[in-house]
């Protein structure tokens, strides 16, 4: 059994907290620092990760998501698929049973993750499908030599609505990647209508890696009759090995999973195609001060990011696309984002898998469970027009939006854009809504309750907007975990550096406790003959140990906030001006809006 704390550290909280023994206290922090969140979608018990089979069902009105699932231990084995269905996205019926178990010769070694149709086989409606990725070998993993026939892709049938799930004699389908391609991975089976010019239809996609060469999706054209027949066609993108385009684009490593290619439109029917991908072998940053000595554990070297592809017309082209321009889907520990077409709402709905690899095993072993389902998020293509400048940094410079020059002044910038669904605010039925109104702001250290709002649960949302003056160093929004704001949480962004950040509470020294960043500007835009800038507009999500940042409606930030307290005391927002004059507003809250005790009941 791991160790929390040192024993000098343990018996001087012992004695602040007047607890009766060690094992008393060591328990109560392992309670208090696990307890599951409520309203995300989580397994019953044991390891989760990836979200899988995502779908709509118009025969029985029920949503389904499926996620990789142990059900017999609280490590990554065993790999099989857990299942949940909705009927709107917030409130979930979670099966206390997988609905697919390795058990067949060909995924004997585990049910990988996989997509969903709402059709059989031979595309008409009635039954649902889905494929999925079967392991007959392990281990696998990109640094490793690949086992040929060691993944393969199969399907499974049910005609009873999703109760129940049988594998077709025609598995596996694909016994595997393309002949003489060496790959590093081959898995994840997705699929999605295209309209690409030469040929619009049914794709399937399988994320992976060529060794020596690129991380890859490799496309396959899919007979819409018969879910058994893939035809490979090439591959989508080719962008080398290790591309990062910039801080603000990241590193797009050496091999990808769960790749989605999306088609998303804006408001004024433009559209652009976005692939979504989780990317492994990503090189690793520089080691900061930035923990005071604390121990901060490192995550695995990977990251959860978004590349515009651009058709290419180019018949010599060694793959389908070009790379357009790129960004961060999440800066934090959210991974394997999974997405669907939703026919109720037309929109793209996005789940991903919120990590537990900030806490290390003694304590997660303990609190019997690890990992859950991100709350559903919305994408689509987000654009500004007339647009001027950024806060700091030159547009040009920024590789996560498309720049258009406008036919007047300025540019049309086209990114990702990320946000909630909306149907999440069911959420807020029974909450205790406080608000406030327009507020000067000023440093943290200004005792002015007028900018506070008290809280009561540890499962709550906030949305808040802010003018950033041109003066103000650091606007946001803390978090408290005492009644005292000691112990907080700090969501803020730095105007110079252009970087939004989340610094977490310490709890102790074996808990990764590193802080959050993202590169995040505001635009100006030209209205008339005035340049405004927009405002900074944060919505929050916190439920007991999992936050959810959405800022602007394209950056996001998933992480994890282990800390003592059973409840959250309240939020304060402040700024602070770029010459530390205490007490001088340099930014002023538009407005902030707090749901205190979100709930499914």
């Amino acid at each position: 059994m791991a160790t929390l704390l040192s024993s000098l550290e343990a018996a001087q909280l012992l004695r602040e907290k007047q607890l009766s023994s060690p094992l008393q206290y060591h328990e109560q922090q392992t309670r208090r620092v696990s307890s599951k969140p409520s309203y995300h979608l989580s397994a019953p018990s044991g390891w989760s990760n990836d979200p899988c089979g995502l779908g709509y069902d118009p025969a029985t009105g029920l949503y389904h998501v499926f996620f990789q699932w142990n059900p017999y231990g609280n490590d990554w084995g065993n790999m099989s698929w857990g299942h949940a269905t909705s009927t709107d996205l917030v409130s979930w019926e979670t099966f206390s049973t997988p609905a697919l178990v390795p058990s067949a010769k060909y995924d004997k070694c585990g049910i990988f993750t996989g997509c969903f149709q709402a059709t059989n086989i031979h595309g008409d409606p009635g039954t649902l499908t889905v494929l999925y990725t079967s392991v007959s070998r392990l281990p696998i993993h990109y640094s490793l030599p690949y086992a040929t026939g060691c993944e393969s892709l199969s399907l499974a049938v049910s005609t009873n609505g999703g109760k129940t799930w049988e594998r077709q004699d025609c598995n596996p389908i694909l016994p595997g990647p393309p002949e003489n391609i060496p790959v590093t991975g081959w898995r994840d089976p997705y699929l999605t209508t295209w309209a690409r010019q030469q040929d619009p239809g049914l794709y399937g996609f399988i994320s992976g890696g060529i060794k020596a060469k690129n991380p890859a999706v490799f496309v396959y054209t899919v007979q819409p009759d018969d879910l058994r027949q893939w035809k490979y066609v090439g591959s989508l993108v080719n962008v080398g090995l290790n591309f990062r385009p910039s801080r603000w684009s990241g590193d797009f490593g050496v091999n990808w999973e769960v790749a989605n290619l999306m088609t998303l439109t804006n408001d004024s029917d433009e559209s652009r195609d976005f692939v979504v991908m989780g990317v492994e072998g990503c090189l690793r940053p520089e080691i900061t001060n930035q923990d005071s000595g604390q121990a901060r554990h490192r995550r695995d070297p990977r990251g959860l990011m978004w590349m515009s592809v651009k058709s290419s017309n180019n018949a010599n082209a060694d793959a389908l696309t070009k790379y357009g321009c790129a960004g961060f889907f999440d800066h934090g520990c959210l991974y394997a984002a999974n997405s669907f077409w939703d026919p109720e709402t037309s929109q793209r709905i996005v789940f991903g898998w919120v990590t537990e690899e900030d806490l290390p095993d003694g304590p997660r072993h303990r609190q019997g469970w690890s990992g859950l389902i991100s709350l559903p998020r919305v994408t689509k293509l987000f654009t500004l027009h007339n647009v001027a400048k950024a806060r700091c940094s030159p547009l040009e410079s920024i590789t996560s939006i498309e720049m258009v020059k406008s036919s007047g002044s300025g540019f049309t910038i086209h990114t990702l854009g990320i946000s909630p669904d909306s149907r999440i605010s069911r959420l807020r039925h029974k909450a205790i809504k406080g608000h406030l109104a327009t507020s000067a702001l000023t440093t943290r250290a200004a005792s002015d309750s007028g900018n506070c709002l008290s809280l009561s649960s540890n499962r709550w949302e906030l949305q808040a907007k802010f003018l950033v003056g041109q003066s103000c160093r650091r606007v946001g929004v803390e978090i408290a975990h005492s009644t005292d704001f000691e112990q907080c949480t700090t969501l803020a962004w730095d105007c110079n550096s252009e970087t939004f950040t989340i610094d977490r509470p310490w709890v102790d020294r074996e808990i990764n406790h590193g802080q959050e960043s993202a590169p995040h500007t505001l635009f100006t835009y030209l209205d008339g003959q005035e340049e405004t800038e927009e405002p900074l507009s944060v919505h929050v999500f916190f439920d007991h140990n999992v936050l959810e940042v959405f800022v602007n409606g394209r950056t996001a930030i998933t992480t994890r906030i282990y800390h003592h307290s059973d409840r959250c005391f309240g939020v304060k927002f402040f700024a602070e001006p770029a010459d530390d004059r205490a007490g001088e507003s340099s930014a002023i809250l538009m407005e902030a809006d707090l749901w205190d005790g979100l709930g499914v009941n």
